[in-house]
């Protein structure tokens, strides 16, 4: 990091971000492939949505709340990867203080989308195999209504807080040690008093942390004793798999790279490059697989795709 101590003015700073250290002649395959890659996500996640707003036999509550997760996956990966891109063809490593800002305030919001989407999601699916004679009555359109406007409003809350609270330290470094910005990163620049950014951090950790495996854990539990303890065991048991497998896959690989990149932080002594990549696969791996998980997996959606193409 960069000895240089002096005071630099808020906002118009001129940041420069970590490379991936590539030889100049690898630069343009790097360019191809993340550009290729970028691509496919945008295009896997728009299909899912065009799917979703143009079936009409798909406008129910489950296919509702899946229409907020590629949605979420295309800001993640726009935050990350255009930025990527351009700075492979051109060789520019800076970046403004504001678009940094930016950048790291999508990246979180991503963050902290994708586990309000699956706690919400899997709380769906608790209601529907648990409590299948009350499902419409509880998940009403004006209840599903509220509970999306809840989560996105409290998910661009405390994400604006974190982000807030950057504007009290004063900038002492310009170097952001890693592929993009986030808040870390951030607070890493600053050389004043941090520990409300630091205790913040920690609060919104927990929590975004702390309400999603809480509620997944407790709505998967109640389901598998709902299958034991069911009479038409054979019946109740495939289509608890049948409903909640796909969710369940996609949560368990969003928690493994949220976990992963989150240990990186704070294991002392790993390599530079492992950090890279845990960081990196938090923002790519989810928003590319997701909808290919949900568009082979869930039976509904996968019927929708194949009359699409085959037209």
């Amino acid at each position: 990091m960069s000895s240089n101590m002096s005071v630099y003015p808020v906002f118009s700073a001129v940041l420069t971000l970590e490379t991936l250290k590539l030889a100049s002649p690898q630069n343009y395959p790097a360019f191809i492939f993340g550009t290729l890659t970028y691509l496919s996500i945008v295009l896997c996640n728009t299909v899912m949505l065009y799917i979703i707003v143009s079936s009409k036999d798909l406008h129910k509550p489950m296919y509702i709340l899946l229409f907020n997760m590629p949605l979420n996956d295309l800001v993640g990966a726009t935050a990350f990867f255009p930025q990527l891109v351009f700075s492979l063809l051109s060789q520019n490593i800076f970046i403004s203080h504001i678009a940094c800002i930016l950048q790291a305030f999508l990246v979180h919001l991503y963050g902290a989308g994708a586990l309000l989407i699956l706690t919400a999601m899997a709380y769906d699916r608790y209601v529907a195999i648990c409590k299948p004679l009350r499902y419409n009555s509880i998940f009403t359109n004006g209840y599903l209504i509220k509970l999306i406007v809840l989560m996105w409003t409290v998910d661009f809350t405390l994400i604006i807080i974190l982000f807030a609270l950057l504007t009290r330290p004063k900038i002492c470094r310009t170097d952001i040690m890693d592929l993009y910005c986030n808040n870390p990163a951030l607070v890493r620049l600053t050389c004043g008093d941090i520990r409300m950014n630091n205790y913040y951090g920690l609060f919104i950790t927990a929590f975004f942390q702390g309400l999603s495996l809480s509620v997944v854990i407790y709505t998967y539990l109640r389901i598998l004793i709902a299958c034991v303890s069911s009479t038409n065991r054979t019946n109740t048991r495939s289509k608890a798999l049948q409903t909640c497998a796909t969710h369940l896959a996609v949560f368990l690989i969003f928690e493994a790279t949220i976990l992963f990149n989150v240990l990186s932080y704070r294991i002392q002594g790993i390599s530079v490059g492992l950090h890279k990549f845990f960081g990196v696969m938090m923002l790519t791996f989810p928003p590319f697989v997701n909808p290919l998980i949900y568009g082979l997996k869930t039976k509904e959606i996968k019927q929708k795709i194949t009359i699409v193409f085959s037209k």
